[in-house]
């Protein structure tokens, strides 16, 4: 009787065990949003001056969004680029060099056959330091003058802001004329690759795991199903609703897909 019962009770075990295996994990809702959604802003001071692009646009990483004002800017940058522009000056003085190099060594050659006094071949070897100083103080302005045109460029750019992602701009947060002081000046959003959020019963806890494949199909006309990857499994389930959260990455670099749209799911089986 005992083994009888055993075995009822493994039986029962194992057809439990194989329905649940054989269970699909589809037919949840989902929904689709931006992987990224900034705030873009800029740690300068100063007025927008102008918009590059509105509400609804797409753009790429690194494409010029806001541009603020930058008279000063332009203007320090005009004064550096001039200050670098002392070429001539400095062959003039290193030709002057060369002269008072020669000069020295015609006079030298004539004190050692004791035609000219010390007194001046010592003017001669003056002259000669003097102008070797002279071309090396006028060298070292110039390496100042390319160093100051090259921080006045770089404060120069930082008046142009650009895309930190490629995606969708959602809204302007400024206008033109305004203050960009501790503000945020334009929102974007990254939709080259989108998140696939999922709500799914504690019961399955344990049967989706990171790295796992699902089919993902949009819910908007004329869509089509794609694949996304588990990235993150809630380790925390919501007591209230006995469900836990996962969230899948989908690339979308056709950018076809919009943010904010709903879907349905169907895990593969990762057996």
């Amino acid at each position: 009787m005992v083994l009888k019962w055993m075995r009822g009770c493994l039986l029962a075990l194992l057809a439990v065990s194989h329905t649940a295996a054989g269970q699909e994990l589809s037919g949840f809702d989902c929904l689709i949003k931006p992987h990224l959604v900034a705030d873009v802003s800029t740690r300068e001071e100063g007025i927008v001056d102008e918009f590059l692009v509105e509400r609804g646009d797409l753009i790429e990483q690194g494409q010029i969004l806001v541009k603020l004002d930058a008279e000063v800017e332009e203007a320090a940058v005009e004064l550096a680029r001039g200050r670098t522009q002392m070429q001539a000056e400095i062959e003039e003085k290193r030709t002057n060099l060369d002269y008072a190099k020669r000069q020295f060594k015609r006079i030298d050659e004539l004190y050692r056959k004791k035609g000219i006094s010390f007194t001046d071949r010592d003017e001669a070897s003056t002259e000669a330091l003097l102008a070797d100083l002279i071309l090396s103080q006028a060298e070292k302005r110039m390496e100042i003058a390319k160093l100051e045109l090259l921080r006045a460029t770089k404060l120069l750019k930082r008046r142009t802001i650009h895309s930190p992602i490629t995606g969708v701009v959602l809204e302007r947060l400024l206008s033109p004329g305004e203050s960009v002081k501790d503000k945020p000046i334009i929102r974007v959003a990254q939709i080259n690759l989108v998140n696939v959020e999922v709500i799914i019963p504690v019961e399955h806890f344990g049967s989706v795991n990171i790295g796992m494949q699902a089919e993902v199909m949009p819910k908007y006309p004329g869509a089509t199903s794609r694949t996304a990857t588990v990235t993150v499994v809630d380790r925390v389930v919501d007591a209230a609703s006995d469900t836990f959260g996962v969230r899948l990455e989908l690339q979308n670099s056709d950018l076809k897909i919009p943010g904010g749209v709903r879907c349905s799911i169907h895990f593969r089986d990762g057996s």
